[in-house]
């Protein structure tokens, strides 16, 4: 049962109200790419004025949490198992985006990749891949 757009952005809502004030906004979804936006702000940042690993990876979670909700339908309890990200390049202080795709879809895991892009610069600066576990049908 695939999730529309404005599906996923009310799960996130409903389920997740601590994650408000990070501003996630996706900004495509195609029913096999998701794109996922999310502003920088000061609480973002650490010394060396660079953005911060986790929320880099905050970012790659949550984009990768709704691109498997998004094919599988509201299934909460669809947990990660595994992240591995590797930082490329500083990130700009603009807004941050991260594009998922399924990399292999199956009953009980699915592997989805993660690129991460910086407003203002050209390059990714980090790519992830993760690892869901999918609760059995009950």
């Amino acid at each position: 049962m695939k999730m529309t757009r404005a599906e996923l952005a009310a799960f996130l809502d409903t389920e997740f109200p601590q994650m408000r004030a990070q501003q996630f906004r996706i900004e495509h979804w195609d029913g096999a790419t998701l794109r996922l936006a999310m502003p920088i702000g000061e609480q973002n940042l650490r010394p060396g004025n660079t953005v911060s690993g986790p929320a880099m990876m905050t970012l790659a979670d949550c984009a990768a949490y709704l691109l498997l909700l998004g094919l599988i339908g509201p299934v909460a309890l669809a947990v990660t198992t595994n992240l591995n990200i590797n930082f490329l390049r500083k990130p700009g202080l603009g807004e941050l985006s991260a594009e998922a795709d399924m990399l292999k879809l199956g009953k009980t895991l699915a592997i989805i990749e993660i690129t991460l892009y910086s407003a203002g610069v050209d390059e990714p600066v980090a790519h992830a891949v993760m690892t869901y576990a999918i609760p059995p049908k009950g």
